[in-house]
């Protein structure tokens, strides 16, 4: 996939979403958020989700994933 943007680091997005995860844990907070890593930086959210996956819905966090637009 092309890119005009910076390209996307998956790992850096695994670990960002790890401090998320604590941080959501720490306040019983949910997370809200767009389909990270897709646009400019020609990410693909097939690499994305497992990582949401892992770090969040797996440690029982609800997680709500809007698209653009919704």
């Amino acid at each position: 996939m092309g890119s005009k943007g910076a390209p996307v680091r998956y790992e850096a997005i695994d670990r960002a979403l790890a401090v998320v995860g604590d941080h959501a844990i720490a306040l019983g907070a949910s997370v809200h958020m767009p389909r990270i890593g897709r646009g400019p930086a020609g990410g693909r959210w097939s690499r994305v989700e497992p990582l949401i996956t892992e770090r969040l819905v797996r440690r029982g966090i609800p997680v709500t994933v809007y698209d653009h637009g919704d």
